[in-house]
């Protein structure tokens, strides 16, 4: 009788709306959907005229206007199962590079880009690790290539082997 009782009761911990949405863990992308993507035009040799140099995102990034239009549709296709688990609304969401702008990823291809959760701290703990790996780059701690791995298989165990209590600050501090 208590295991029925136990299962009846995580059936509805998992339709329920408030648990949908309670931070139970960081997410991962479809990584049949979105393995990550490469910018051909960022490499190991040229690091220090595009990923390390300030501000050069800006000069990559999509438009809202198509990353929003991306989120849409993956949502609604590739991404249906996040919908059942994090609801619907577009806001829940924020469309993310796998594999950063800041670490060599490419801006615009779909492989690159999924609607990852606003649960918990998912986003910033990701942005964090994207940081750090960058920070790792540009200071020879790590090559691009092998950044781009860790982030692309597991931006999860990136984040728990590359990060520090200064990098977690510094990202804070950073807004």
């Amino acid at each position: 009788m208590k295991a029925k009782i136990f299962v009846f009761a995580m059936a509805l911990l998992l339709i329920s709306p408030a648990y949908a949405a309670a931070p139970t863990a960081s997410v991962k992308p479809n990584a049949a959907v979105t393995p990550g993507a490469l910018n051909p035009n960022v490499t190991q040799a040229n690091i220090k005229e595009n990923v390390c140099k300030a501000n050069w995102t800006t000069t990559v990034r999509p438009t809202v206007t198509y990353t929003n239009k991306l989120k849409a549709t993956q949502l609604a296709t590739t991404y249906k199962s996040f919908v059942a688990i994090y609801g619907a609304e577009s806001k829940n969401y924020e469309e993310d590079h796998l594999i950063s702008l800041q670490l060599g990823g490419s801006p615009t291809d779909p492989k690159n880009l999924w609607p990852e959760p606003y649960i918990g701290d998912n986003a910033h703990k990701k942005d964090v690790v994207e940081t750090a790996l960058k920070r790792l780059i540009c200071s020879g701690g790590i090559t691009l290539a092998n950044a781009q791995k860790a982030i692309s298989t597991d931006w999860i165990a990136a984040y728990n082997k590359y990060t520090s209590a200064a990098d977690i600050k510094a990202v804070d501090s950073n807004g």
